[in-house]
């Protein structure tokens, strides 16, 4: 069986009070959902977790705050020798992020190819901002989603094999949800994650996203409610297709991850009641409300 080496002793005191420091405040302050699915691990799974967090992190604000493609390039081709030293012997790596990842290695059996997949995945917003059909999405979807998952997993806890095909299509669906709920604020930056060839049948211009609406054509409201709606069903069965594929060996396990599917699937419920608003706000779910969904993950063993 795939099984994830159980961690042994106390890796966390091999890592710099810094970088500890830096990767906590990383989890933290992004406000994100994962936050809240990592508060229930064991110390030792929570802190690799949250390392490992903090690294995708790292890398998905390069192409986001980055706006020459020359210097994305580079700092991209920075972490790739980073991820390169963290895993070489006796390698020390520059980065707290990286610092609080390596002692984790061993524990978790991880390996620098997942991390540099993510790292393609960030580069293909370099140089591309628009897809054709949803298999051309699915494609970077694995890249930045999927294999965030598979790493996931195994740090969760992941013993069978079968698992690692639930945790990619659980990767799919977070990113389907990503991609809804930041469509204008992909729009200021210029990208546009929904297909295409979508976007005709529904009559939406990529233009009229673009411009988040504004001067667009007649009927565009109910022509964006329409695409997102599609959007939207789409995401809610790519969700009961990865808890499907959960094998029930490691369903105890795995509880972060479908208390991130709850958490997620409620904001796109939310999103559904206006489909519109995701083109001026950000339509988000309240601390509490978060944590009151993980905890009852986290009780009841379900969503």
């Amino acid at each position: 069986m795939n099984r994830s080496p159980a961690p042994t002793g106390s890796p966390s005191t091999a890592v710099p009070a810094t970088a500890l420091a830096y990767v906590q405040e990383r989890a933290a302050a992004s406000g994100s959902s994962f936050y809240y699915a990592f508060l229930f691990l064991p110390p030792a799974r929570r802190a690799a977790i949250t390392a490992f967090y903090a690294f995708c992190r790292e890398i998905d604000d390069i192409v986001d705050e980055t706006h020459d493609p020359q210097v994305a390039q580079t700092k991209l081709h920075w972490w790739r020798e980073q991820v390169a030293l963290t895993f070489a012997a006796q390698g020390r790596p520059q980065h707290p992020v990286l610092q609080a990842l390596q002692p984790h290695i061993g524990a978790f059996g991880l390996t620098p190819e997942p991390l540099w997949h993510i790292i393609d995945g960030c580069e293909m917003d370099v140089h591309q901002n628009r897809y054709l059909d949803f298999a051309a999405l699915q494609r970077y979807c694995h890249l930045v989603a999927g294999v965030v998952g598979e790493v996931s997993a195994r740090i969760f806890g992941q013993t069978d094999p079968g698992t690692t095909a639930y945790a990619h299509r659980l990767g799919l669906a977070l990113q389907l949800t990503n991609i809804i709920r930041d469509v204008g604020e992909d729009a200021l930056r210029g990208r546009l994650y929904l297909p295409i060839d979508e976007l005709q049948r529904f009559g939406v211009k990529a233009h009229e996203i673009l411009k988040r609406g504004i001067g667009a054509g007649p009927d565009f409201a109910a022509r964006f409610d329409a695409l997102l709606r599609f959007q939207i069903e789409r995401a809610l069965t790519t969700y009961d297709e990865a808890v499907a594929l959960l094998p029930l060996a490691d369903r105890r396990a795995q509880k972060p991850g479908l208390m991130m599917a709850s958490i997620y699937r409620t904001l796109l419920r939310e999103i559904a009641r206006e489909p519109g608003l995701v083109l001026t706000q950000r339509v988000a779910l309240t601390p509490l409300r978060k944590f009151w969904l993980a905890w009852k993950v986290q009780a009841l063993g379900r969503l």
